[in-house]
């Protein structure tokens, strides 16, 4: 619905292998995050192996599969969201793009079936190189 806002220009960090950018909802409701039914991160045309991918939201990280029923941790359209995976990135700049897969629950399109949308959004932008946090 809003796919060219998905992806916060300027976000792309890269921090022991790992890349990640904000993203924002391409929805004008909040939903829960059992309706994030999945995501994929590509950096220069390269993807992310899945299950590497993490989503955090509300200060807490999460794979797709612990969202699955998580109706307790909501993602409003005011808040970015930090989606994450494998993917070896120099610095300079690259293009960026996140594939977001959604469930509307309350737009029911037959009797066991919600609303799903694909939402894409491709961003061109400069690495940040960002230090590890130490334990």
């Amino acid at each position: 619905m809003i796919p060219d806002r998905i992806i916060e220009q300027g976000t792309l960090s890269v921090a022991g292998g790992r890349a990640s950018v904000e993203v924002r909802l391409p929805w004008y409701r909040a939903l829960p995050a059992s309706c994030i039914s999945g995501a994929k991160l590509r950096v220069d045309g390269v993807e992310a192996p899945a299950d590497s991918l993490r989503w955090e939201m509300n200060g807490r990280e999460f794979t797709f599969a612990e969202m699955k029923t998580n109706t307790v941790q909501w993602w409003f359209p005011t808040d970015s969201a930090v989606l994450s995976g494998d993917l070896s990135v120099d610095a300079g700049e690259h293009e960026v793009r996140v594939d977001l897969m959604l469930y509307i629950p309350y737009i029911i399109i037959s009797d066991d079936e919600v609303l799903h949308i694909e939402e894409h959004d491709t961003k061109t932008m400069t690495a940040r190189q960002v230090e590890e946090a130490r334990a």
